[in-house]
């Protein structure tokens, strides 16, 4: 894998409506109490608007900044010129270094390790093969070679990752 040694990555994949998101959710604050610093990378197809109208660090990127912060006492936000690809690799590199682990929901291209949503009411195939090490799936027959974790098996698919961290 290309990311750095000190910091693991692994995406969470899977079709629409799988439950990617829920996973991620209800993993954090487990993940957290394990002592792991965690971030996470979300990947859309959709257009957001990432910035306000009209305020200083949008006004800052439309006269040509390549990246502007707006840092408060608790929070920062970045917004970025995005390089082709999309890497969540090297995003994680660059800006999640001081991470644990970081979960990247979708990106099922990446060249990282991956744990696929797999839920029959959204489809019985799977989104992805390569880098696949573990299923959060109401499927058996998929994929039979790899640990399979029930779609609310929070404490073993936590257990896992934590054991992947640590390898």
């Amino acid at each position: 894998m290309g990311y750095a040694a000190s910091m693991k990555m692994i995406a969470i994949v899977g079709h629409s409506g799988s439950g990617k998101t829920t996973l991620i959710e209800t993993l954090l604050p487990v993940l957290k109490e394990a002592g792991l610093k965690v971030a996470t990378i979300k990947h859309t197809h959709h257009q957001v608007q990432l910035d306000t109208l009209g305020k200083d660090s949008w006004r800052f990127k439309q006269a040509g900044a390549v990246a502007s912060m707006l840092v408060t006492p608790q929070a920062l936000q970045l917004v970025a010129d995005m390089p082709a690809p999309q890497d969540p690799v090297l995003l994680a590199q660059r800006y999640f270094s001081d991470a644990d682990l970081v979960l990247a929901e979708s990106f099922s291209q990446a060249d990282c390790s991956k744990i696929e949503v797999l839920r029959a009411a959204c489809s019985t195939v799977p989104r992805s093969s390569e880098g696949l090490i573990a299923l959060v799936t109401d499927i058996a027959a998929v994929h039979p070679h790899l640990p399979h974790f029930a779609l609310d098996d929070l404490d073993n698919i936590a257990q896992f990752i934590l054991a992947q961290v640590r390898k």
